[in-house]
């Protein structure tokens, strides 16, 4: 199975069952709250994410490939934790470069919205 395939089975099951296969030992992530190098704390992320979002989906809008980098588009949600369960929603867009084995060696995540707006998400409806 090619990447693109498995990605897209990744983002749709997300984040539970993640092929951690496709991605180098020194994987490099970053996004708005995250920056860090290894594979472990990706896995601890993905982990952490998983644990303490309620009701989390992923919605894949565009997966393409161009040589070494492939771009995703998407949409985050989930229920956060606190009392009144705001739902929350991150759009934003990932790009991955690969090394010559196909494999993972920088996951960047830019998001369409500040810290703030996803901040202020969790007082005031979106409606």
């Amino acid at each position: 199975m090619d990447i693109i395939a498995i990605l897209k089975e990744d983002y749709q099951r997300f984040p539970e069952n993640q092929t951690y296969s496709i991605y180098a030992e020194d994987v490099y992530f970053q996004d708005a709250v995250f920056k860090f190098r290894g594979l472990k704390l990706y896995q601890w992320m993905i982990k952490f994410i998983q644990t303490f979002f309620l009701n989390l989906k992923m919605d894949l809008h565009s997966i393409q490939r161009l040589e070494d980098t492939i771009k995703t588009e998407w949409t985050l949600s989930w229920n956060s934790p606190l009392p009144w369960k705001p739902r929350i929603s991150i759009t934003g867009w990932s790009e991955l470069k690969l090394n010559s084995d196909d494999l993972i060696i920088s996951h960047i995540d830019y998001w369409n919205c500040s810290q703030l707006d996803v901040i202020k998400q969790h007082f005031f409806s979106q409606a």
